[in-house]
C-alpha cells in the first residue's frame, strides 16, 4: 500500500530536469560569455554561457564582442538557465533576454563558436 504512494514521487524525481531558472539584472560582464547576474534576492551570480566559446578580452574581436554582450544584456533583467557548475564554481547555463537567447545571438553574429561544452 505505501508502495503504490511512493512510486508518483519516485517518477517525478527520475523524470524531472534537474535544471533550474532564475531571473535577475545583469549586473557585469567579466568577458564576452561571463556574466554576473543579480538574483531577485540580492545574491551575484557569475553565469557561463553554455555551449559556445567567445574570444577573450585581448584576443582578435574580443573588444567587440564583449560590447555585443553587454549592448544585450547589461541592466536588463535576464532569465538563466543552469545547465551546471564549472570548476570556478561559475553556473554554466543559457541566458535569454527580451525573448532571445544570448547563447544564440552570438553564435549568429560570427562572435562564438560551439564549444564541446
Amino acid at each position: 500500500m505505501k508502495l503504490k504512494a511512493i512510486i508518483p514521487l519516485l517518477l517525478v524525481l527520475l523524470f524531472t530536469d534537474p535544471c533550474f531558472a532564475f531571473q535577475g539584472k545583469c549586473v557585469g560582464i567579466a568577458d564576452s560569455d561571463t556574466i554576473t547576474v543579480l538574483s531577485e534576492n540580492k545574491t551575484q551570480h557569475k553565469i557561463r554561457l553554455y555551449g559556445i566559446d567567445c574570444p577573450e578580452k585581448a584576443q582578435d574581436f574580443g573588444q567587440k564582442t564583449k560590447q555585443f554582450t553587454a549592448d544585450m544584456v547589461f541592466s536588463k533583467v535576464v532569465e538563466v538557465e543552469a545547465i551546471d557548475k564549472d570548476h570556478y564554481g561559475r553556473t554554466v547555463g543559457l541566458v535569454r533576454v527580451d525573448g532571445k537567447s544570448l547563447n544564440e545571438e552570438l553564435v549568429k553574429a560570427g562572435y562564438a563558436g560551439m564549444s564541446a561544452a
